[in-house]
């Protein structure tokens, strides 16, 4: 009889009633249970936990009584009317901020890395210019042995237009990994699937049949992000894929055309693009109607996260991966490849060249331009917006040099001064710099969106984008308008010129994108072109990226202690440290502002490697998207927000820059913090000039050194011009950075 009760038993185990999934993941997390400490508990994997509280499979006996069990119990201490936290929206302690830096002036470290501008916002290649929104969570540098989810995650910012998309539930992209011989996909959100995929092909199917992986689009006429797969090393072993790639392979951005996953892609009818199989590839097949079958795939080990933006995070944990690039996906958009080719695909997400038009007599719609994009086909530039090597300028002789009368030169500014006797009796050299300046820069300009048309002698019109030829060697920074009927004199041998890199005065005509040419007005003088390049159809473009990459921004720095709402001194404190509250978000903070100066640059970008000769056409000529006077605008009124700022600041205190390295200025000081000389009144800023705060365009502490670090370094160099913004930051300078 024994017998026959346990065999009922077993029956009505086997049919142990069990609440919804949704409601299993509550109880889970109102008692405060990670997946795997439940699944510890009844001895499973944590994937299958997961997957319980997905809905995707059920627990079967001896497990389910065990797991009923549970949540019966659960549900007794947590009733579902009742509110509970989740683990998901937990926010951590705020570690306390030591109080307002009062740097070491005596102890060098390494020097401020950040290249120049030029290179920063020109990246030679989609591939070769790679910097990263939520709660603190450590980084960690080894695998762990368990798989245990985030405590905390971030909470999305921006969300996509569309909202929550079925389509896309588990979010824009997985991690994939091997365990014990079992593929799995970590998630946003600390979901891990269970992947039955055996080859790159069958994995790729499954993404697009199973995944629901993707992120909805960011415009009405735009299209939705195809999935990201991160693969691990494991992952590529396990598909037969090389951990590392050769030198060779490196250089030429892809593995063999002969390689045998390539060849088993052929065989499933999948193509390539013609990047090939390289770190950021995409396989893809022609689009059937509007639905298209396409996933990127990003291979770390590939060199597919440039350490110089996402620093380690390639060799993350799967889970920590994935929510590191899951919030960078939510807040920016799904990397489509290294920053700087995904600032240049945020532009077109957000105004996708064509829309479809409103249905013709037949009822049918057709693509048609998107106003306000720049449209689906290339337009050329201006003879003297092209840069060196362009077909435009073929006819040139091979080792003719343009003067400032035949190219258009809008950098930032690279530019230094010996100190004077005055400043050379303060004790201290203090750097601030401007936050997310090139975004700055960007917010609320007027770019032209097509051709542009030659004009001679024109009257000059600050609302036409363009770029200028005009003399404004007659500009005297000695006496300059700062407000209306406003006139003050300077010192303006201590001042750079606003209108070259190097700060050095104009000799004769040239050539200026719009904005350099309005604050020539703009100070009180007159100005008379000789010819013009402008673009008649404009418009402000880059607003909605600007926007975008701002709340980005914001919302990662907000996340790690630093609000936009505190006082200077408050700022101050919150900034100190920041980074090593949470190290990952540190790296998204860095990705957001490399994805601004990259998306930048890659409006004008060069031509990579092999097989290229000046005067032929390269491959980014034919984008719609190669766009050098839009590139030249932005830097241009970047660098004149910052000179605008230096000019009401020396006319207000008598102070003048020692030196200006694209978005930084350094100051001679009687004290250690930026407060020591920038003018506050009651806590408010001086009206025009620095003001310290998160928001792009405001500034922060950059470093501080001793007047006699400064003056030791540069007789060291025998060099009394060394920029020394560029060392300010740690005090640390080599004899490759001076050129010795």
């Amino acid at each position: 009889m024994s017998e026959l009760f346990d065999a009922v038993d077993a029956l009505v185990s086997s049919r142990s009633t069990l609440p919804p999934p949704a409601e299993r993941k509550r109880l889970r997390q109102a008692h405060g249970l990670t997946l795997d400490e439940v699944a510890a508990a009844l001895q499973v994997r944590r994937a299958t936990v997961s997957g319980w509280e997905a809905g995707k499979t059920e627990p079967r006996p001896p497990e389910r009584d065990a797991y009923a069990r549970m949540l019966k119990q659960l549900a007794q201490l947590y009733p579902a009317n009742a509110p509970v936290p989740s683990e998901d929206t937990a926010v951590p302690e705020t570690p306390a901020v030591p109080a307002v830096p009062a740097p070491s002036v005596a102890e060098p470290a390494k020097a401020r890395t950040e290249p120049t501008a030029d290179r920063i916002l020109e990246p030679v290649s989609e591939d070769t210019a790679l910097r990263p929104a939520a709660v603190p969570h450590p980084v960690a540098t080894t695998r762990p042995t368990s798989r245990r989810p985030p405590a905390r995650k971030a909470a999305p910012v921006g969300s996509p237009a569309g909202g929550v998309d079925a389509r896309f539930e588990n979010g824009p992209l997985a991690v994939v990994d091997v365990e014990d011989g079992q593929v799995l996909a970590y998630c946003v959100g600390g979901l891990v699937l269970d992947v039955p995929a055996k080859s790159v092909p069958a994995l790729v199917e499954w993404t697009l049949s199973e995944g629901r992986l993707g992120q909805p689009k960011l415009s009405g006429p735009g299209k939705g992000a195809d999935p990201l797969l991160v693969l691990t090393e494991a992952a590529l072993e396990h598909y037969g894929l090389p951990v590392t790639i050769t030198k060779e392979e490196r250089l030429a951005g892809r593995i063999p055309e002969g390689h045998k996953v390539i060849k088993q892609l052929t065989r499933a009818d999948w193509k390539l693009t013609k990047r090939g199989f390289g770190p950021w590839a995409r396989i893809y097949r022609p689009a059937q109607g509007s639905e298209r079958a396409c996933v990127q795939l990003c291979i770390p080990s590939w060199d597919a996260l440039d350490t110089r933006h996402w620093a380690n995070t390639g060799q993350l944990p799967p889970a920590d991966l994935a929510r590191l690039l899951g919030t960078y996906a939510a807040r920016v958009m799904t990397p489509r490849g290294s920053t700087a080719v995904t600032g240049l695909e945020l532009m077109n997400a957000l105004h996708p060249p064509t829309r479809a038009s409103e249905p013709d007599e037949t009822g049918k719609r057709h693509s048609e331009h998107n106003p306000g994009s720049l449209g689906k086909d290339p337009v050329d530039c201006a003879p003297c917006e092209a840069p060196d090597g362009h077909p435009l300028l073929a006819d040139l002789p091979r080792f003719h040099h343009r003067t400032p009368a035949e190219v258009l030169v809008e950098e930032a500014y690279d530019w230094a001064r010996p100190l004077t006797d005055a400043e050379c009796l303060r004790p201290h050299l203090v750097g601030i710099d401007v936050n997310m300046a090139f975004a700055a820069g960007a917010n609320g300009l007027t770019v032209g969106l097509g051709a542009p048309t030659h004009v001679k002698n024109p009257a000059f019109d600050a609302k036409l984008p363009g770029a200028w030829l005009v003399d404004l060697s007659h500009v005297d920074l000695s006496r300059v308008k700062v407000a209306k009927d406003t006139w003050v004199d300077l010192d303006g041998s201590l001042l750079p010129s606003p209108f070259t890199p190097k700060g050095e005065r104009p000799e004769g005509p040239a050539w200026y994108a719009t904005p350099t040419v309005a604050y020539a007005v703009e100070l009180g003088y007159e100005v008379r072109p000789i010819e013009a390049y402008v673009r008649y159809e404009n418009g402000r473009y880059l607003d909605g990226w600007y926007n975008r990459l701002r709340d980005a921004y914001l919302a990662t720095m907000a996340d790690l202690g630093v609000g936009a709402d505190l006082s200077p001194e408050e700022f101050l404190r919150a900034m100190d440290g920041y980074r090593q509250r949470d190290p990952q978000l540190a790296i998204v903070v860095s990705a957001v502002k490399a994805t601004v100066k990259g998306g930048i640059g890659k409006l004008r970008e060069r031509p990579r490697g092999e097989g290229w000769k000046p005067g032929q056409p390269w491959r980014a000529l034919a984008r719609p998207t190669w766009r050098p006077d839009i590139r030249a605008a932005v830097i241009s009124r970047t660098r004149i927000n910052m000179h605008r700022k230096i000019v009401k600041h020396a006319a207000f205190t008598g102070q003048h820059p020692v030196a200006v390295l694209s978005d930084c200025a350094v100051y001679a000081s009687d004290g250690p913090s930026p407060l020591d000389f920038l003018p506050y009144r009651d806590g408010k800023p001086l009206p025009g000039g620095f003001k310290l705060g998160v928001n792009p365009g405001l500034v922060k502490w950059e470093g501080t050194q001793s007047v006699l670090w400064g003056e030791g370094v540069r007789e060291q160099f025998n060099a009394p011009d060394l920029n020394l913004a560029r060392y300010i930051k740690d005090g640390t300078v080599t004899d490759q950075d001076t050129g010795e």
